[in-house]
């Protein structure tokens, strides 16, 4: 099944947190908070401004966000937990540059 957002909303798929701390204590599955980093699946093709002109999205499919804690809502798409929500819920991209890509 394919899935296209309408609009300024994006779908978004959440980043598993990490399991250990710093100092190595392991995070019991009880204790760990929602990540608030995820990956753009899909985008809509964008909103549309008092003109009427449409204005494209800032992010796009494969960008890596951050966004607010409780932003968003939750969906379950071909078995998988996703997010639906709008661009505005968005606090930034994280871009990745080439050489910690290539180190990872």
């Amino acid at each position: 099944m394919m899935f296209r957002p309408l609009h300024d909303r994006i779908l978004v798929r959440r980043l598993e947190a990490e399991e250990r701390t710093a100092g190595g204590i392991i995070i019991p599955d009880t204790a760990k908070e929602k990540p608030q980093e995820g990956e753009v699946v899909a985008a809509g093709p964008g909103a549309r401004d008092d003109s009427g002109q449409l204005r494209p999205l800032d992010v796009k499919a494969g960008d890596r966000i951050l966004f607010g804690k409780w932003s968003g809502t939750e969906i379950k798409l071909n078995g998988e937990d996703l997010l639906i929500m709008k661009e505005s819920d968005v606090m930034g991209v994280i871009e990745v540059d080439a050489a910690a890509r290539n180190a990872a």
